[in-house]
């Protein structure tokens, strides 16, 4: 089974029950709810990312919205969707960049889960909590994660905490140049310097 028809798969599919043994009063009837099947999902991206996730939500019997700006009105994502929603202008960051219009077009569509697909919006803690908090299943991590997991300093922490084997480093708040210095002898040469929240190697030093 290809690796995105598996992803899809387990977040999209309802789950097994989950049995409790638990104690009632009389007056107190235990409900067992089942978790409802996706039927709809929209695809917050475009290209050809987009125009996967839609092949491998039809094989699964999934309908897909897909999202375009002004300049992408004719593009394959958009004809191979079974709906499709504009949502703004050609800049990026008035159209898919724009997690308000999104989130908007899923409820206007009736779509139950949202696929941010890869850049633009894909790892946005604040794009992931805002399609959660509208009760929409997001198809990636908990905003949570992508929270943790953005913040480099956070994330070894949450990792050195978790027992998982570390690149020696210095990650901690003190910034002082000479204590700096200092780390980076302890570390060895040559060393890397990256921003706490840089990502594809942006603004990293090697020395």
């Amino acid at each position: 089974m290809p690796p995105m028809e598996s992803s899809l798969r387990r977040k999209l599919h309802h789950k097994p029950f989950n049995l409790q043994v638990r104690f009632f009063s009389s007056t107190s009837v235990p409900k067992v709810q089942k978790n409802p099947r996706i039927e709809k999902i929209l695809i917050a991206n475009r290209g050809e990312i987009a125009c996967r996730i839609m092949r491998t939500a039809k094989r699964l019997g999934i309908r897909t919205v897909a999202v375009y700006s002004d300049a992408d009105r004719y593009s394959l994502h958009v004809k191979s969707a079974d709906e499709s929603v504009r949502i703004g202008p050609p800049p990026a960051r008035l159209s898919y960049l724009n997690a308000s219009s999104i989130v908007e077009a899923a409820i206007r569509t009736g779509a139950q889960a949202i696929h941010p697909g890869y850049g633009f919006l894909s790892e946005s803690a604040q794009f992931a909590q805002l399609c959660e908090d509208g009760g929409f299943t997001f198809i990636g991590p908990p905003a949570s994660a992508i929270r943790d997991m953005g913040d480099k300093s956070a994330s070894k922490r949450i990792m050195g905490a978790a027992g998982v084997p570390l690149v020696p480093g210095y990650h901690g708040d003190e910034q002082d140049i000479d204590l700096m210095k200092s780390e980076a002898d302890k570390i060895g040469y040559p060393i890397l310097i990256k921003p706490t929240h840089g990502g594809g190697g942006k603004v990293s030093s090697y020395h």
